[in-house]
């Protein structure tokens, strides 16, 4: 659940986007990321997640330009900046060594297994799921912003199959690799990696 949480203000701003505009859209999507931080600084046993400070920093930076910047970007171009932006800090979070599913296992994950080099390497492969699936995005964001032929049901496909894939995904393999290594991982592992989806 804390993962699919943490894309709560893209989930939020989705929504707004399509039925009141682009800068009220950012605006919520700006709110729910930094609720969601302010959550994590006031709830004992948990920090701001590199997820969701970078989410807040990409919805708050891109507000203001929307706001200040008089921007005359389309839908699907507003959405192409938000996935870009969450790809890339993604994609950072594997850069720096802290793919951003670490920090959610390891609240549910007993100090023993963290140090794992399967509890990493778990997380690096999740991690490199949702970005892939985050790339697919950008891609089919990019086609229809560039390419007025393709269906817009065809990038639309693209995207919901990519986040569905993602989220499946991050469910099964933990089992997976549970069912790999035997009681090693079994048990608590695997509810702190499956569990916070």
């Amino acid at each position: 659940m804390g993962i699919l949480l943490a894309f709560a203000p893209f989930i939020g701003f989705a929504i707004i986007d399509r039925f009141a505009g682009s800068t009220e859209g950012l605006v919520v999507g700006a709110l729910i990321s930094i609720g969601l931080i302010v959550r994590d600084v006031m709830t004992a046993g948990r920090s701001p997640k590199i997820l969701e400070i970078g989410t807040a920093t990409l919805f708050c930076a891109l507000v203001l330009y929307a706001l200040f910047g008089t921007p005359t970007w389309s839908v699907i171009g507003v959405r192409l900046c938000v996935d870009t932006g969450l790809l890339g800090v993604v994609l950072i979070s594997m850069a720096i060594g802290r793919p951003f599913t670490l920090q959610y296992a390891r609240e549910q994950v007993p100090a023993e297994y963290q140090a794992t080099p399967e509890f990493l390497r778990t997380n690096y492969v999740i991690t490199g799921v949702w970005a892939l699936a985050f790339a697919v995005m950008v891609a089919a964001e990019l086609a229809l912003l560039y390419m007025p032929n393709v269906p817009h049901r065809l990038g639309i496909l693209a995207i919901v199959a990519a986040l569905v894939g993602a989220v499946k995904f991050t469910g099964w393999y933990p089992d997976h690799i549970g069912q790999k290594a035997g009681p090693y991982v079994d048990g608590s592992l695997l509810q702190g990696l499956s569990g916070k989806i």
